[in-house]
Formats: C-alpha cells, structure tokens, sequence
C-alpha cells in the first residue's frame, strides 16, 4: 500500500545522465560501482552494529528484455540522503571511502540501463522507498525531480536494490564467467576478511591465493629452500606511500601472474587476468618473470579515475616503476633473477601422470594399427603439391591475408571444413612459383575428419593447436618445395592417412 509520496530534487546534473551511456565501462568495474556503495554503507556504521558482514547478491538475467538486479543487505539510504544519493556529481560529506566522487551508482546503472529503479529501506523506519529514473522521458520532459514512492515495510529490515531494465549491455555466458573471476579478485581483501559474501546468480564469490615457491637460490641448487616471498614498503614524490607484498608463484601462470593494484582495499589495476605487468619490470610476454612475479601492491595518494579502473599516475609511473624494480631484485631477496634463474625440476609428478597417458595411449594405437597401414602407404605413388584448389561445399570460416616474402606478394587462405566427404584432415593448393608476382596458398584443414571430431570439435583449445600445427604444415611443405624439396606433398599425404587410420581413436 502506498502510504506517501513525495520528490527529490537532483538539478543540475540531469543533462549528465545522458552521456553516461558512452562511458568506457567494462561490466566488472561498472558492477562494481553497485558493490562500492554497499561496502561503504556497510562500513560507515559496521563499528556501531551488530550488523559484522554485508552480503551483496548480483543476479544477471540475459533473455530479452535482459535484466540485472544488485540488492545488499546494509544499511540503506536514508531520506535525508537521497538528495545527494540521485543527484549527479554530488560528492558525499566522507569521501575518503569507496564512494568517492559522487557517480558511481548513477554512472553504473546510466551506463547499463536506460530504466533502471532503486528501492532501499533504513532500520528502524518501516518504509520501503523506491525511486524510477527513465532517462529518455526525464530528459525529453526537463524533468528535474524524481518521484519517490513509499511502501509498507517492517522496523528490522534494511536493504538497497537496483534494478536495471533493457540492459544495454548484455553480459552472456562467457562475459559472465570473467564479471565473476574479476569481481572475487577486485573485492579479495573484503572476502578474505569475512566482512563481505558476493554472489553472482546464486555462486558465492572466493578467491583461491597462488601457492608461492619454496626452493632454493637457483645459483646455489644444494642450498636451503626459501619461501620467495618479500615484503614491499617504499615513499616517493608528494607523500605517496606504496606498501604490500611481492612473490614467485610456484606454478607458472601466463594469464594470472603479474600484480595487483590497491586502493582503499579494492583492487584498482590488475584483476584477475588483467594483471599489471609493465615490461620495464616484467620484460616480455615469453619471460619467465612474466610467468611466474605476481603480488599485491596498496597505493595511497595518486588519484584515480572516475570509473576506478586505473590510476593517474602522470610522470610519476616511471618513478614508481624504478622504485619498485630495485625493491623487487635487492640482494636479501632477488625476486626478479629467481623468477628468470629458476628451473622446476624434471619430476613433476602432475606433468608425469599427464604425458604418460597421453603418451601410453598414442603408442597403444600406433602398436595395434601401424602395421596395417604400412604397406599401403609405402605402395603410393610420390605426390607434389597441388596446383589447383577446390572449393569445399561445407565450409565453415574462411580467412585471407596478405604477406610480401623475398619481394614477392603472397595471398594465403585458410578454410576450414565440414565436409565429411572430404577424407583428408589438410589439403594444400600453391599458385605460383618464385618469381610471379602473386603466390596464391590455400590451406585447407577439416573439421569432419575423424581425429578432429574425437578430440576437437569439443575443445576451442585442441581445435586452435590443430590449426596452428596444420598451417605450420603446409607453409613448412611450401619452403620446402622452394629449397629444392621433390615431391614435398608426400609428407602431408601420409599425415593424412596415418592420423585417420591410426590416431583418430581415443
């Protein structure tokens, strides 16, 4: 039952709404800006409450019209506070929190959503309030005040919920899966507390620490393990402080390794496969630094952005950076030359049990099945590349470049196929020769052969190292053609047969 009505006024800022749509968002920081206000809320008065955690419930729905609700259970918005809370721009009285510059909600669900509502409810006052922001209406109206609808509620509830309608941005299944990874990652220090539970569509948000090295120096193999972990404390500039932790992981991770940047308790730069890797420290993508440093670093006094995905370090970086590098390599714990010096061991009991299946089965298959086909490909005449390419009937993609190789133009096309008449896992055509202006390629490979369908037409990983081994192939067949190479296509002919006849069961 409606019991009130009444109006907030938010001038001047509704021309800003608008604009906010273009913001350069990704989902896990604009989902953020929600988790923020709910933190703080939570945080402002967690001292005088029994109130000793928040829980924060994100529930993404993407069938049309998609729909994204965030609801805490902390303490509310106050009506006192709604001037403030609605109105864009309008920074709040403590701003040395996580709600800092007054945009955050606003900027999130404007950014999200064209309709987007927020109902709260404060302990004590047994109101239920819900305020509607319609962004095309309120700007086509010149409508400076939002309506504010009160409902019956209880004395002991205390919540705040948004809800997002015709959402813009639609994050579908995989999108979902990294809003998840990121938000556990940029929220870490509060989960680990046990001050906050997150929940993405009903899952509850952890986040697993990498377990760190424990070996010795790798210049003195003989010499005592050490945990490769050190401590980071260091000033610089105009009272910027930058404290935390820096380690070696004991596993490598190409996509997880690299630091995070803090501010305020919530991660700024460096989430979940994000990471922040400046090459000054990190070198390039195939070091082993870049595979194995990682670390947690808490920054104070450099400003960040408005959306609070990156920090405005100006001229200060390289400073930082240097800082940094000196703190990470000194001589009581050279991080930086154990990550790149250190070698794990050939007895890797996972990585064993890992080739050895994998091995045990191709030999098991080359053992009961090479001899049967031995004789036939023995017996076939010697091949040459093909001069002429036939269009598959079931192609699937289909992708050209362009690439000039010793002053000659080359146009190469991979295809890949669906054709199940097709018995040839990769075909090869080649146009031209040395000294033509265009030399035509065309890499044909087949998804319908037999070994693709057992072991990659359900894994994206296996299909892509198959596409990589097989144009490989092909090009590898090409060069060698060039260098005087004879009958060059025999090779791939026999991979053909020998990967259906042999490899293509499991």
């Amino acid at each position: 039952m409606i019991v009130a009505l009444s109006k907030v006024d938010i001038r001047p800022g509704v021309s800003i709404l608008a604009v906010l749509r273009h913001l350069n968002y990704k989902p896990w920081f604009a989902l953020g800006e929600f988790v923020d206000n709910a933190l703080q809320s939570f945080l402002a008065k967690s001292a005088t409450s029994s109130l000793k955690k928040v829980t924060i419930e994100i529930n993404i729905d993407s069938t049309e019209p998609a729909r994204i609700s965030i609801k805490d259970d902390a303490f509310g918005i106050p009506l006192e506070d709604f001037p403030r809370a609605f109105k864009p721009a309008s920074i709040p009285p403590d701003n040395t929190g996580l709600s800092e510059f007054g945009m955050g909600m606003k900027s999130a669900a404007c950014w999200f959503s064209p309709k987007w509502e927020v109902r709260t409810s404060v302990i004590g006052e047994p109101i239920i309030r819900t305020v509607y922001f319609d962004i095309e209406n309120m700007i086509a109206d010149e409508s400076y005040e939002l309506s504010i609808k009160e409902t019956q509620g209880s004395e002991e509830q205390h919540f705040t919920e948004v809800i997002l309608n015709d959402v813009f941005h639609v994050p579908v299944k995989r999108t979902i899966h990294k809003i998840k990874s990121h938000l556990a990652s940029i929220y870490r220090c509060y989960i680990r507390k046990g001050l906050l539970i997150l929940k993405v569509n009903g899952e509850v948000l952890s986040y697993q620490d990498p377990k760190i090295l424990n070996a010795p120096y790798f210049k003195d193999k003989e010499g005592e393990p050490l945990i490769w972990r050190k401590n980071i404390d260091f000033k610089f500039g105009d009272n910027i402080s930058v404290n935390g932790f820096a380690a070696i992981r004991a596993v490598g991770n190409t996509s997880e390794a690299g630091f995070s940047l803090f501010r305020r308790g919530r991660v700024i730069q460096g989430s979940a496969d994000e990471t922040y890797r400046p090459a000054y420290i990190f070198g390039n993508s195939n070091s082993y630094k870049y595979q194995r440093v990682f670390g947690e670093l808490y920054i104070n006094g450099v400003e960040v952005s408005h959306t609070k995905d990156g920090f405005r370090w100006g001229e200060l970086e390289q400073t930082f950076l240097k800082l940094l590098r000196d703190n990470l390599d000194s001589d009581d714990i050279p991080l930086l030359r154990q990550a790149e010096g250190h070698r794990v061991r050939g007895n890797d009991s996972r990585l064993i049990s890992l080739v050895g299946h994998a091995v045990d089965s191709s030999v098991d298959e080359l053992r009961n099945h090479l001899p049967l086909i031995i004789p036939g490909i023995l017996d076939s005449a010697l091949i040459d590349t093909p001069v002429e390419h036939t269009e598959s009937q079931a192609q699937l993609m289909k992708r050209t470049f362009d690439i000039s190789f010793r002053d000659q133009n080359w146009s190469v096309c991979i295809e890949i196929s669906n054709d199940v008449s097709n018995s040839e896992w990769l075909a090869l055509s080649d146009t031209g020769r040395i000294g033509d202006t265009c030399r035509q390629l065309h890499i044909q490979m087949s998804m319908s052969h037999p070994l693709m369908i057992q072991f990659a037409q359900k894994d994206g990983d296996v299909s892509e190292i198959m596409f990589r081994v097989g144009a490989a192939l092909a090009i590898a067949e090409v060069l060698a053609r060039d260098s005087g190479v004879s009958k060059a296509g025999t090779v791939r002919r026999n991979m053909n047969d020998i990967l259906r006849d042999v490899f293509s069961n499991r």
